[in-house]
């Protein structure tokens, strides 16, 4: 027999709190329907009432098919009843089935912070919870700064607890808010409040990982009986985030103890769907994916050694802890001047080229590898780059367009307003069959500022390849790095290119030049190459 595990969500509410992260309504909206189709247990959507955001968001009336739609307050204010406390009404008026209301448990924050007495605030726990439950909403009940005030004083710690559990709380949440208190601590005092009369499954943890250690904190909690896990995707969250769901899900999905004794809202179906949910936030933030991220990182199952990828070939679970495709995600075999012909043979492979051991093109590629990377290329990172010079080397690569010229220039100049702005314009001539192209165009964001000259040679190159310009729609740039590989008048730049299209692939290019415009184009041409190569565009004869 399994027991149920739920899954509380606070992405849209905590996870806001992100120095720099500020959601708008139609965002709110993407990320909750992803949170829902993977299957969380609890969403919450923020705070009715704090601010217009916020409000409109409960206003629209999201739909869930898996998640209960959660509101945010805090516990009445003293002085005044919770009937008539305008705070708790605007959180209620909001029509949430759940409401989570946070209050103090740590004695030191109630006399600094609230200015009240003990008793009182015990007061203002209990008619605040007995209040949500009159108003027909299941409710929950955030104990702020519990580990903190329990280690102070940890009678009055659980006495707040059971104030709430008393007024009817569906579940009372262990809160770690400063994120100081270790696991082996978050255990023993969780099983200190179930030993006091708490069931463990009306008991939640909420982390936070000023230490490192939400994941293995909220683990901890579990271990000790809680029976609910409050965190965010990504782990995001104030100062150093919340515990990760991206790390937490599939871990107590996959892993024992925790799979056989446990049931979630997340099924094996659905946790195939993880990786891409993770990257849809960083993509709503504009942020790049973590690439060392567990699970759901780029490099979560990249394997660089040769020993490695030999081992791979014969067996993935030699040095994988997890089928990559279980969360979604994807092995990848790097290549470098490290690489053997077990690298190189299982990254032809996944892209679709299956070439005989000991075939003597094998040696051919790495040698080119190899003459690249002494020039400063990288293929570490650059898998779709790779994979062109392979299909070079074997002559499988379709002919798509060759580039004849290109320009780019950098106006300074003075706007109608007077200001001084700079204005990028790339002109590039290219080659289509027997059909020469000329494409122009300038590099403007939506506010009407110049993006810089790589944004220009990226929009017309993509602006005019005739039959291919419908391949492009999709196709996007979302990371750009540029490293100087070696020093002095003569230095060498290599730039590496990330892109992403609307299948949800992400691939990398490197291109290296004395110039960096140079090599920034010559990684959007293999980033258009590999993404017209996978689309099976059709191939045509390009004339010198």
């Amino acid at each position: 027999m399994t027991e149920r595990l739920c899954l509380f969500d606070t992405t849209l509410r905590d996870g806001q709190q992100t120095q720099g992260v500020q959601f708008s309504m139609d965002e709110k909206h993407q990320i909750a329907a992803v949170l829902d189709e993977l299957g969380l247990d609890y969403i919450e959507g923020g705070w009715p009432g704090a601010n217009p955001t916020d409000s409109d968001f409960f206003n629209s009336c999201p739909s869930f098919a898996n998640a209960t739609f959660t509101a945010f307050g805090m516990t009445k204010r003293a002085g005044i009843s919770a009937e008539n406390d305008d705070v708790l009404a605007a959180v209620l008026n909001a029509n949430t089935p759940s409401v989570c209301l946070v209050g103090k448990t740590h004695d030191f924050h109630v006399k600094t912070a609230l200015g009240i007495e003990n008793a009182e605030n015990l007061e203002n726990i209990e008619k605040s919870i007995a209040h949500l439950v009159a108003s027909k909403r299941e409710a929950l009940f955030d104990a702020e700064h519990f580990f903190d005030g329990y280690k102070s004083d940890p009678g009055y710690a659980i006495d707040c607890l059971h104030a709430a559990l008393n007024a009817g709380a569906r579940w009372v949440v262990l809160c770690d808010t400063n994120g100081g208190t270790l696991p082996a601590e978050i255990n023993k005092i969780t099983k200190a409040v179930i030993a006091s009369g708490i069931p463990g499954d009306r008991l939640g943890i909420h982390t936070h990982d000023d230490t490192g250690n939400a994941v293995a904190a909220s683990l901890a909690a579990v271990d000790a009986g809680a029976r609910q896990i409050q965190g965010t995707l990504n782990g995001l969250g104030e100062r150093c985030g919340n515990a990760n769901l991206t790390t937490l899900i599939p871990t107590l999905l996959l892993k024992d103890p925790y799979a056989s004794q446990f049931e979630i809202g997340v099924t094996h179906e659905r946790l195939k769907t993880l990786t891409r949910a993770s990257r849809v936030l960083d993509d709503i933030l504009n942020r790049v994916p973590t690439r060392s991220a567990p699970y759901v990182g780029a490099s979560a199952f990249a394997h660089k050694a040769g020993l490695h990828a030999s081992a791979i070939l014969k067996d993935p679970t030699t040095y994988e802890h997890i089928p990559p495709e279980a969360v979604g995600n994807a092995r990848i075999i790097p290549m470098s001047n490290q690489a053997g012909q077990s690298n190189l043979r299982q990254r032809l492979a996944e892209a679709g080229l299956e070439i005989p051991k000991n075939d003597p093109r094998l040696g051919l590629i790495l040698d080119e590898v190899k003459q690249r990377e002494d020039k400063g290329y990288s293929f570490d990172s650059a898998q779709a780059s790779f994979e062109l010079i392979a299909r070079d080397v074997l002559g499988m690569t379709p002919s798509f367009f060759e580039v004849k010229r290109y320009r780019v220039t950098v106006e300074r100049r003075k706007n109608k307003y007077n200001q001084m702005v700079s204005l990028s314009e790339a002109v590039v001539v290219m080659k289509i069959g027997d059909e020469k192209k000329l494409s122009v165009s300038e590099s403007m964001d939506d506010t009407g500022n110049d993006s810089g000259p790589v944004n220009a040679l990226s929009r017309a190159l993509a602006k005019d390849l005739g039959p291919y310009t419908p391949y492009l729609d999709d196709m996007r740039l979302v990371d750009f790095k540029v490293r100087i590989t070696n020093g002095g008048t003569e230095a060498v730049t290599r730039v590496l290119i990330d892109s992403e299209d609307g299948q949800g692939r992400r691939w990398s290019t490197v291109g290296v030049s004395a110039n960096i415009v140079d090599a920034s184009f010559e990684a959007l041409v293999d980033a258009i190459r590999w993404k017209l190569i996978r689309d099976d565009a059709p191939s045509q004869s390009v004339s010198t």
